[in-house]
């Protein structure tokens, strides 16, 4: 087992009508002026941005309403959320909706503790990211885990590049979850959200050469339980014990406690970044589609860990561990089949051009000077090979 740190600072407000309780959170923890960032009119029709305003309201907390986040956070739009933060004198974001509002609030926040300085240079590191702003989050979709996260990915359209940032101050504050916020979300939009999920995790999970058996435990019965509610909510979006098992397992795939001690690899987000940046496809969609080519070029280089995954996650009883791990890839690539995820490019609905390809290999690699999987290094040249094999 490696070193390592453990940091989850949020509170965690969970279970039925708990948005009822928001202002009183953002008061705890320092909230009197409110800047609410959220997406569609999906909010607003259900009346959750009501009783979130109403919960705001009772607390004594002023605010007001920033919307149009849209799937794909974009970078401009997080630069006219910091303006109209900074202009109201906001002094907490509260992100109402999924990942992309979540992300979006945290571009806000650090852009606006920060008037002057341009927040794709935030972003890039190219200006130290010293304080931000608290924030807060009232979750609507179990996906990206951004809840509890300490990262947060925008696009910036100017360059076509999608990019995340890591820092301690993308931790949010406070963090309200009602399972019944999900009831009327599409079904590709919960299979997304599994897909993601699970993704967060796998990520982690394939690093060979690490003995990590609690972290292993706690990642394999995290994948366990999402394939199996997942199956229930894509048959009965009602069903709240299946929706609160999938939003629990959102925040605890991404909060980092399925990496101690193994660290991570997201190298499966990096081909699916590329992808989301140029085609503006679903994130969770874009990393199905790429996923099972990925496996099956890098397996045996960690053979021994996808033969692991395929016994322990999905039940396979082949002996021998080359079987086991090709088993448990495809059960794997059947299971994002079965739940209407594309497991190619083909089926995600985009046909790039050979040089369309070559371009999204160097994208994902930040033109050839970085090397993707902690298995073995993956350069451009690989990583094309493996676009190339997902075609379909």
């Amino acid at each position: 087992m490696q070193n390592f740190i453990q940091y989850t600072p949020t509170e965690v407000v969970f279970g039925k009508g708990t948005e009822a309780l928001t202002g009183a959170e953002a008061v705890k923890w320092g909230g009197r002026r409110v800047l609410i960032v959220f997406g569609g009119g999906s909010v607003v029709r259900s009346g959750l941005l009501k009783r979130v305003e109403d919960s705001l309201e009772q607390a004594g907390v002023a605010y007001e309403e920033f919307g149009g986040v849209k799937p794909n956070p974009r970078l401009s739009h997080a630069e006219e959320g910091v303006k109209r933060a900074v202009e109201f004198g906001a002094d907490m974001i509260l992100a109402v909706g999924g990942g992309s509002s979540i992300d979006t609030a945290k571009g806000i926040a650090h852009g606006a503790a920060n008037p002057g300085v341009k927040l794709w240079d935030i972003w890039t590191k190219k200006v130290p990211l010293e304080r931000s702003l608290p924030i807060g989050a009232v979750l609507t979709i179990a996906a990206a885990g951004s809840e509890m996260s300490d990262s947060a990915v925008l696009t910036n359209e100017e360059t076509g590049k999608k990019a995340g940032i890591n820092t301690d101050f993308n931790r949010v504050k406070f963090a309200v979850m009602n399972p019944e916020l999900t009831y009327t979300l599409p079904e590709y939009q919960l299979a997304c959200g599994v897909t993601d999920i699970m993704m967060h995790t796998m990520e982690r999970y394939f690093i060979p050469g690490i003995k990590c058996q609690l972290t292993d435990e706690i990642a394999e019965g995290l994948l366990r339980t999402v394939i199996e509610n997942g199956r229930i909510v894509l048959k009965n979006k009602q069903d709240y014990d299946a929706q609160a098992e999938i939003m629990w397992c959102s925040s605890l795939s991404h909060n980092n406690l399925t990496e101690a001690g193994r660290g991570k690899d997201f190298s499966v987000h990096k081909l699916g970044h590329a992808l989301s940046a140029k085609y503006d496809v679903a994130h969770g969609a874009s990393l199905a589609a790429v996923w099972g080519s990925w496996a099956k070029y890098v397996y045996g280089g960690a053979l021994e860990r996808f033969a692991k995954f395929g016994r322990k996650v999905w039940g396979v009883q082949a002996e021998d561990d080359q079987t086991a791990a090709l088993e448990g890839i495809e059960a794997t690539v059947e299971y994002f089949h079965a739940i209407g995820m594309p497991v190619s490019l083909k089926e995600l609905g985009v046909a790039p051009s050979p040089a369309e390809l070559k371009a999204l290999a160097l994208d994902a690699t930040m033109n050839d000077s970085v090397k993707l999987t902690r298995i073995r290094p993956l350069g451009a040249k690989e990583i094309l090979e493996i676009f190339e094999m997902a075609l379909g």
